[in-house]
């Protein structure tokens, strides 16, 4: 039976690309370049600090409640505090972010069947747009790395929407540059907040990618659940 799909949203960071496991290798290798064993007793004094901070941020980020540059800053300058004799700096918690986000662009470790999915939904016809809060430059500098940029008829980013998923504003842009039209248009995400309740108020069924297995308080918030993105293959 044909899908009454036309037009798939995909969220980028986690869902498709393994933004967690690129950054762990990542802030190891950012650790070892600027002798933070210098400051630190161990890699976990600095990456733990990191991981909280980068969680709260990026949900505020979402929300419009931080900048770009707070976040960028802020999700540095938190760990950094905690190193002996270091001085956290705006100038120095920049520096190091950008030596983090080019080292991690440039990783290409992928979710685990995700170019079996992409292949799949393109073989079948489907129009796939990537739907991402992500920094320009860097998404860019990932996809390329990953070899995903050729699957996607549509990119659309935050930065160029000027605002940020789940907020209606983000989804209406992403139908103005995608022609997609909410009732065969689905969203795939990992994140319940801005993926799937964005996707769902923006009228748009939904398929939550469950990587970590955490339970959903209410089934009801979702069209459907997945565990891998190979379940996938059986709904669309």
């Amino acid at each position: 039976m044909k899908s009454k799909y036309l037009d798939i949203f995909i969220d980028f960071d986690d869902t498709l690309y393994d933004t967690h496991g690129n950054a762990v290798i990542s802030l190891q290798e950012l650790f070892e370049q600027y002798n933070f064993s210098e400051y630190f007793d161990n890699l976990d004094d600095f990456t733990v600090p990191f991981w909280e901070a980068n969680e709260q941020l990026w949900a505020q980020y979402a929300l419009g409640e931080i900048t770009r540059d707070f976040l960028i800053i802020e999700r540095f300058r938190r760990p950094l505090s905690f190193g002996r004799g270091l001085d956290p700096s705006e100038a120095f918690c920049l520096e190091v972010s950008d030596c983090y986000l080019e080292i991690c662009s440039n990783k290409s470790g992928v979710v685990e069947g995700c170019y079996e999915l992409l292949d799949y939904l393109k073989q079948n016809g489907y129009k796939l747009h990537l739907c991402s809060n992500g920094f320009h430059e860097v998404q860019y500098k990932k996809l390329a790395s990953s070899h995903l940029t050729e699957y996607f008829d549509t990119i659309v980013l935050s930065e160029d929407a000027g605002a940020n998923k789940p907020s209606n504003e983000y989804f209406e842009y992403a139908f103005r540059v995608t022609n997609a039209q909410p009732a065969s248009t689905i969203m795939i995400g990992d994140n319940l907040k801005t993926d799937i309740l964005g996707a769902k108020n923006a009228g748009i069924d939904q398929i939550y990618f469950n990587r970590r297995g955490g339970q959903v308080s209410n089934r009801s918030e979702v069209t459907y659940e997945v565990t891998s993105l190979k379940e996938i293959l059986t709904i669309l």
